[in-house]
């Protein structure tokens, strides 16, 4: 009877364990399951189109975007709330340590060159700027139009940025402010989107955003954008001209010609092969950098066709 009681209670125990693997284990594998991924909002066309093709292909996959600002994104990361996340900058050493402490080991593998636009109303006559012109603009020293050209009017110019946690705002503090705070009176319109509407409406409106929420879908040559505002010329010299500045055309950021420019990576933490590291090989492959050469941003593997265009 004793040894009855000791071997069922063996078995209930084994089943209970075997449950409780079964309910804490993951069941994805490359090509199948569902996953989240966390993405800086300012990439997420770029991220919908792989993941849609993705999808089509493997029909036993389900990859959930959660857009949100930088920040945000990188927490979810470390903070095991998806093992991949898409960013436009590397973990810090402090991040990296972070999750080492956790045993994971993130991989930050390169994906793409983002370029940052600069947007008006198509009102507005403006069509060239510099970098240091933008720098005053954007730390509050210049404040209206006609500080930049006698012929605008003075009416103010109205900065929009997508979000104040985005990849946007820091790179216009770090990569072209050289560390210097923002205005205070620099808007923030919460999205992407948000921002291309302000900017489609509002005369005064000058929008930065990044170059995949303006290209236009429609052309596979990737030298338009889309119609419903105007896409500033940008040059690395006070002195903008016709012939010192650039669109942020695929051709252009190949060239190295635009000066707004930033890498694009997938962090990987994933402690086992499975759906997150199966999508990072697709966006990785050469169908998956074909996606990201139609969408206006630079690939890294795929060959940019080189043209003569005309600002």
């Amino acid at each position: 009877m004793k040894q009855n009681i000791i071997i069922s209670l063996l078995i209930a125990s084994s089943l209970v364990a075997c449950n409780s693997r079964k309910e804490t284990e993951p069941d994805d594998t490359p090509t199948s399951g569902v996953i989240a991924v966390a993405s800086d909002e300012s990439l997420a066309p770029i991220l919908q189109e792989e993941v849609a093709v993705f999808e089509s292909i493997y029909k036993e996959a389900g990859i959930v975007p959660l857009f949100s600002g930088e920040t945000e994104t990188i927490n979810r990361l470390l903070h095991d709330s998806t093992w991949l996340a898409v960013t436009t900058r590397q973990l810090t050493g402090e991040e990296t340590d972070f999750m080492n402490r956790k045993k994971l080991y993130p991989k930050a593998i390169r994906i793409a060159t983002d370029a940052i636009a600069l947007i008006v109303n198509r009102q507005n006559a403006d069509s060239l700027i510099g970098i240091p012109t933008l720098k005053e603009i954007l730390t509050g020293k210049i404040r209206n139009w006609n500080e930049l050209s006698p012929g605008n009017p003075a009416t103010r110019i109205e900065v929009v940025f997508d979000n104040p946690n985005s990849s946007t705002v820091r790179y216009a503090i770090d990569s072209i402010c050289g560390g210097e705070k923002l205005s205070a009176h620099l808007q923030a319109a919460q999205s992407n989107r948000a921002v291309l509407d302000y900017v489609s409406k509002t005369p005064g409106a000058l929008g930065v955003i990044g170059v995949n929420w303006i290209s236009n879908p429609s052309d596979s040559t990737c030298m338009s954008f889309i119609d419903n505002i105007r896409v500033m010329a940008v040059s690395r010299y006070r002195k903008a001209t016709p012939t010192n500045s650039f669109k942020p055309y695929q051709a252009y950021i190949a060239l190295g010609d635009y000066p707004m420019t930033r890498p694009v990576y997938l962090i990987l933490s994933e402690p086992r092969t499975g759906l997150a590291s199966g999508f990072t090989s697709f966006v990785s492959s050469d169908r998956g950098q074909r996606i990201i050469l139609k969408s206006g941003l630079l690939p890294v593997t795929q060959p940019v066709r080189i043209v003569n265009i005309t600002n």
